[in-house]
């Protein structure tokens, strides 16, 4: 019979580049569902206020894409800024931290917004570090002082499942 290893933690470990991508993918879902949602709810209230029916067409497109990347700052800034993940993190068990581990100044949460932006529009240069980095840290890690690791703990959730579960089997 095989002897069974114990499952180590990945809790505070940095994030590979896979779970990271995952998250944005989810959290670039999510905000432009809210962004298109809002933009529905505003157009409509202008609407109805002013009985002036302003068609999301009669919009310009630099308008549109200077508010999208106003709503994407403070999305990904103002979540990371608050609680130091967004909700594509929380739902994938990640946090971004600063260097030492310690939780991330606002500002610096903020400051990462627009880092990310620069790291993608560099055709994607920036993000290489997340693939073949020691610590896992994209242009925008490096402008931040910031690192991206995992926040949950897997090993624990499934202990608390399994004694959960003995419990209710007991009673």
């Amino acid at each position: 019979m095989r002897k069974a290893t114990p499952e180590t933690s990945k809790l505070g470990h940095y994030a590979g580049p896979a779970t990271r991508a995952a998250a944005y993918v989810v959290d670039l879902a999510i905000s432009v569902g809210l962004f298109v949602a809002t933009t529905a709810v505003v157009l409509f209230l202008f609407a109805l206020v002013t009985s002036f029916d302003l068609d999301g067409d009669e919009i310009p497109p630099w308008v549109s894409a200077v508010l999208f990347a106003a709503w994407l700052f403070l999305y990904f800034g103002g979540s990371w800024a608050a609680s130091g993940k967004t909700a594509g993190m929380s739902l994938l068990g990640l946090r971004v931290v600063d260097r030492d581990g310690s939780d991330l100044d606002s500002w610096r949460g903020f400051l990462r917004a627009p880092a990310l932006a620069l790291s993608i529009s560099l055709f994607g240069l920036g993000l290489i570090g997340v693939v073949i980095g020691r610590e896992n840290r994209g242009l925008q890690d490096v402008i931040a002082g910031s690192v991206v690791v995992y926040d949950w703990d897997a090993r624990a959730a499934r202990l608390r499942f399994l004694a959960r579960r003995r419990e209710s089997v007991v009673e």
